[in-house]
């Protein structure tokens, strides 16, 4: 099993984002093990951290940006690709401004000053995740593909096809490559970002990227690159993959398969990331439904008081008290609701999933409320969605974390899924309240 990598001392890269046209300064640091990657805006008091999980993306047109709150750091995609290329689990990456330095507008400067500061092996495993079945987004004539590797081998393989036509000066182009260090800093960190000449003038007249000349990025028309000289020959092609690969880091693990991208861009690449994630947190939600159960029916009954027939939790299979919970409810065709909801067509009411979620929420909030002589009732619903049917058959998975407990209030954040499928969602909120007010 591979060991968890970081950077043996500090070093710093300075220069202006590609589309604010900003100065920063970035540093990367040595991070422990677990840390992850995580940016921290310095120029902020206090500063900022905002983890590089696709959880924190915000959307933003051709780049990746993440955010915490009102903070952002824009265009971190390079950056993420050459951590993610040079195979470094663990660093802290340090930024005096909103966006990261764009350079020549590749990661290659940033995989020699890693390389400068020098790659060690840590204590731990490195943590990753092999893609077990076949997983495909689209968006138009756009798609990714993820499918399952050799699980014995722990490498990623990317082909992607990228096919701008032959009037762009691009036409098609479709590269191959088999991720380790040496193939990702001699085939893809050199290549670099490109735009077609009628794209770079509505970004500019959009005041984006105004400071930019050909000479700082590719800018293609129909005969090709203006003024300036291509690295590679399908260098285009080459820098979708490196966006490709720093989009995936945001999964917070290195991601093991095969990937088949067409024409793919950055909302796609992180719709893919979000759908790895669900399937991931399936396959650990079946994994633990295999082993016994933290709360049983009985010690359910004895938390809350609700009974027959709107008793919705059938057993808690794990339990962080106060910080998450998950728990299983048994959909059977005997269920009460199925009689006139609806005939023929038994579909379980939404509003009874949100009960389920909610009795879930109380559970998790049950170390507060034991020997307090309080239960927790519902107070508000926000954020609620309801994705799919959930029917006769069904196993509904329920998830509860918590946002914020007090001694009068709690808030949770529920989510119910069937399968690899997200069902449900929504934030709940309780208020304690004596359980006999006489």
């Amino acid at each position: 099993m591979k060991a968890q990598r970081t950077i043996e001392r500090a070093v710093q890269i300075a220069g202006r984002g590609l589309f604010t046209g900003e100065d920063a300064t970035l540093s990367f640091l040595p991070a422990p093990p677990d840390a992850g990657i995580v940016f921290v805006r310095t120029d902020q008091r206090p500063p900022v951290r905002i983890p590089a999980r696709v959880e924190h993306v915000a959307k933003r047109l051709r780049r990746t940006s993440i955010r915490n709150g009102s903070i952002q750091i824009e265009t971190i995609e390079h950056c993420m690709a050459a951590l993610a290329g040079l195979g470094i689990d663990n660093v802290e990456v340090e930024l005096t401004g909103n966006e990261v330095p764009s350079l020549d507008g590749s990661c290659l400067p940033f995989v020699e000053q890693l390389k400068e500061a020098g790659v060690v092996e840590q204590d731990q495993p490195r943590r990753s995740y092999c893609i077990s079945q076949t997983v495909r987004v689209a968006e138009g004539a756009s798609y990714l593909i993820a499918m399952p590797g050799d699980p014995d081998e722990d490498v990623l393989e990317i082909v992607y096809d990228l096919n701008y036509g032959p009037e762009t000066g691009i036409g098609q182009q479709v590269h191959k490559v088999r991720l380790t260090p040496d193939t990702f800093e001699a085939q893809i960190a050199g290549a670099r970002t490109f735009v077609l000449k009628i794209e770079a003038e509505h970004l500019q007249a959009a005041g984006l990227g105004a400071h930019l000349t050909p000479q700082d990025l590719l800018v293609f028309d129909k005969d090709g690159p203006i003024d300036n000289t291509l690295r590679f020959p399908d260098e285009c092609v080459r820098h979708k993959i490196q966006d490709l690969v720093g989009d995936l880091y945001l999964f917070g693990k290195f991601v093991s398969g095969h990937i088949y991208a067409r024409q793919s861009g950055h909302n796609l690449n992180h719709e893919l990331v979000r759908r790895l994630r669900e399937l991931e947190t399936a396959e650990l939600v079946a994994g633990r439904l295999k082993v016994a159960p933290v709360f049983d029916i009985r010690e359910i009954q004895r938390i809350l008081p609700h009974r027959f027939p709107f008793l919705m939790v059938d057993r808690v299979i794990e339990m962080e008290p106060g910080k998450r919970a998950v728990g299983v409810k048994n959909v059977t065709v005997n269920e009460e609701f199925f009689t006139g909801h609806y005939p023929g067509q038994p579909i379980m009411p939404g509003v009874l999933i949100i009960e389920a979620m909610a009795q879930l929420g109380g559970l998790l909030l049950s170390r507060e409320l034991e020997h307090t002589g309080k239960v927790a009732v519902l107070l508000s619903l926000d954020k609620v969605k309801f994705r799919r049917p959930v029917t006769p058959g069904d196993q509904l998975v329920l998830e509860a974390e918590a946002r914020r407990v007090k001694s009068r209030t709690g808030h949770v954040a529920c989510k119910a899924r069937v399968g690899d499928d997200l069902v449900a969602e929504a934030d709940v909120k309780f208020m304690m309240v004596d359980a006999d007010p006489l």
